[in-house]
């Protein structure tokens, strides 16, 4: 069978737009319930759904500060349609930026999620995105349980590192976690990479997780595969993340890269410096398995 990337839900009108769509009832043309759905049509981040976060406890060695700022997160226009537009994650070089607990980073970027604002248990979740290129670049779209990690799990519908030819999918829970996650990569075909238009997205339910990009499935996770290694943590409410991390750990072990910072390369901060250093995110929906959804708090925009 011939996989064809890139080409997906690509529709009449606005660009890009899903090919599940809510209607005024909350449901897509099936009748399956849309929970939540942001095409970023109003111009700017919409906080009743999203939470712009700011730098906390540093993980994974990254080189970045999150901050809440329209330098890193804010919606912009994407093309010739005056209707399309698109959120932006956009990583800065700042040196010297200090943060309010004294911490002092050389770059600051982005970081979205939807926690206590959106939060469901199974369901297909996809997003279109758009990712720039530069070792040591750690775009990333993934869900996070409420509580103590790796205990009530992780889900990673797309991570990159800034190689373009490929990108990575994982979960994480309490006994493969962290280095020892279940992980996956898809390897582009040859013209066709990371920084062209996909949607990436998983399928969620009680017994599998079924990873896919532009709908052609990529990594399939099962219960038993991970009852193998420790608990399975995906029965509990979920919420959404979006964001653009830059150095640390998974960059530094795929790369090998110690300077100018770990993991990150030369010609990547340049890039940076250059204002390159983008992600860009069409649409986001999350649509339910059926008529009702435990544990979903809907988080509805019906587009206009």
């Amino acid at each position: 069978m011939l996989t064809t990337y890139g080409s997906t839900n690509r529709l009449p009108g606005r660009v890009g737009r899903p090919s599940v769509e809510p209607s005024l009832t909350g449901q897509d043309t099936a009748g399956t319930p849309v929970l939540f759905f942001d095409d970023f049509r109003s111009g700017q981040i919409n906080r009743a759904k999203w939470n712009v976060r700011t730098t906390g406890t540093v993980v994974n060695n990254e080189q970045q500060a999150y901050i809440d700022s329209r330098e890193t997160v804010y919606v912009a226009r994407e093309g010739s349609d005056a209707d399309n537009n698109v959120l932006v994650l956009h990583a800065r070089h700042r040196p010297g930026y200090t943060t309010s607990d004294g911490r002092s980073f050389d770059f600051i970027s982005g970081r979205i999620d939807t926690r206590e604002r959106f939060q469901f248990t199974y369901g297909s979740v996809s997003a279109r995105m758009k990712l720039p290129a530069g070792p040591g670049l750690w775009p990333a779209f993934w869900m996070m349980g409420a509580g103590t990690w790796p205990e009530t799990g992780e889900i990673d519908v797309m991570e990159n590192v800034g190689q373009s030819d490929w990108v990575s999918c994982a979960v994480h829970g309490q006994g493969y976690s962290g280095e020892d996650g279940l992980v996956n990569k898809l390897f582009f075909p040859v013209g066709i990479d990371a920084t062209d238009w996909h949607v990436y997205g998983v399928a969620w339910a009680p017994d599998r997780l079924t990873f896919t990009v532009d709908g052609a499935t990529v990594y399939r996770v099962t219960r038993p595969m991970v009852d193998f290694f420790g608990s399975w943590a995906f029965d509990n409410e979920k919420f959404l993340i979006l964001n653009l991390a830059l150095g640390g750990v998974y960059p530094f072990k795929t790369n090998g890269i110690h300077s100018p910072y770990p993991g990150i390369a030369e010609e990547t901060v340049a890039g940076i410096m250059n204002d390159e250093a983008k992600v860009m995110v069409d649409w986001v929906q999350v649509v339910g398995s059926g008529p009702v959804l435990a544990g979903a708090t809907p988080a509805l925009e019906v587009p206009s």
